[in-house]
């Protein structure tokens, strides 16, 4: 490598150590880097000054010399996630913390190109404009979270045929950057979910997460070795494709099943079709025998699926995220939880069910994420 790339690759080493594991020594990230003390020092030095980490107060009582804990500035960066889902938009604005500091939210029956994008421009001109002038220079990225198959499942939602071809024929990333000024990250909504809620995981963070959320469709996506699965195509991890079997309908995909959509067709036969795509209005007492006999069906095509993923993805920690609200996400855990440990199959060491800390968030949050990874780290 030439020396301005290596002296950039191990800058970029040292703020990723950093952002996934706040409060390290210089030592520390000596050893975790594979990098001399001195070089680690400089390095320090040089993210100072351009504002990106800061000290911590000094650790006295422990053993050697007081060590001085670095993390990542939260103004030192900030992004836009911006989530375009099936019935809504989502817009956000996050800094290096991955905290969200403003949002915006529309809801439609499909996503209608110029009106999405009209919305997008016009929102990260208004969350934007909050930012202090020195942090707005801070402000260089859009991440996109977006189903991969946008054009081909618009059918579904009953919308015109001029939808699905506009789509088609636009290049989304190209038209915000115009519409914006920004650099615009696209990526799958399912990947970008299963960044979000990696990152939002405890220390000691597992390296190998797989990740499912019950929305209009199953967004899926994988972390493995601490790296996000993405693929030549964007589309990695539809783990909602997989077919599961069913005791009266044969082989079904995980989506027709386990999605919020799935959920809402159920509804609908019984009479009791929600009007509202917002689950917070929806009359839960109305609908609970509904609910419950899809979480018990939705559970048993998750724990096959999450199954058949291990026997593929070697994973110790699955992550299980509704935007159906905290309480039916845990309902749907502890089902999964029990009809995984009821498979006719021994593990070593079955995989933990976890519920997702950012229920429908997730997918706008871990676009912000990814931009701010790929500008910083």
């Amino acid at each position: 490598m030439q020396h301005h790339g290596l002296r950039r690759a191990n800058e970029r080493a040292v703020l990723r150590a950093i952002g996934f594991n706040p409060g390290l020594s210089n030592a520390e990230i000596s050893r975790l880097c594979g990098l001399a003390p001195q070089t680690v020092s400089a390095i320090l030095t040089n993210l100072e000054k351009s504002g990106l980490v800061e000290r911590g107060e000094v650790l006295r009582g422990r053993r050697g010399q007081p060590a001085t804990p670095f993390f990542l500035r939260a103004c030192s960066g900030f992004a836009f996630g911006v989530e375009i889902g099936w019935n809504h938009v989502d817009v956000l604005l996050l800094d290096l913390h991955a905290t969200v500091l403003s949002r915006r939210q529309a809801r439609y029956e499909f996503p209608q190109c110029e009106t999405v994008i009209d919305l997008v421009a016009k929102w990260t001109a208004e969350l934007g404009a909050h930012l202090q002038e020195p942090e707005r220079a801070r402000l260089l990225d859009i991440g996109v979270a977006i189903p991969s198959n946008l054009v081909a499942k618009l059918q579904r939602l009953d919308a015109p045929e001029d939808a699905a071809r506009q789509w088609a024929e636009i290049d989304l990333g190209a038209v915000l950057k115009e519409r914006t000024g920004l650099d615009v990250t696209c990526v799958n909504d399912g990947s970008a979910g299963c960044w979000g809620e990696f990152i939002a995981l405890p220390q000691p963070r597992p390296a190998n997460v797989v990740y499912l959320l019950a929305s209009s469709f199953i967004g899926a996506g994988i972390v493995e070795g601490g790296a996000l699965w993405e693929g030549a195509g964007g589309n990695a991890a539809d783990l909602g494709a997989m077919l599961v079997p069913t005791e009266h309908d044969g082989p079904q995909t995980a989506h027709a099943i386990a999605s919020v959509g799935a959920l809402r067709q159920r509804l609908a036969a019984a009479g009791k079709a929600q009007e509202t795509h917002l689950p917070a209005q929806w009359d839960w007492d109305a609908i609970a025998p509904e609910v419950d006999l899809w979480i018990a069906d939705s559970a048993k095509a998750l724990a096959q699926t999450v199954f058949n993923t291990a026997t593929v993805v070697e994973t110790g920690t699955v992550v299980i995220g509704t935007m159906l609200g905290d309480d039916i996400t845990a309902r749907l855990v502890e089902r999964v939880t029990e009809d995984l440990a009821a498979l006719p199959v021994t593990y070593a060491r079955p995989p933990r069910i976890l519920p997702g800390q950012l229920g429908g968030l997730a997918p706008a949050i871990g676009a912000a994420e990814l931009a701010l990874l790929r500008r910083h780290f």
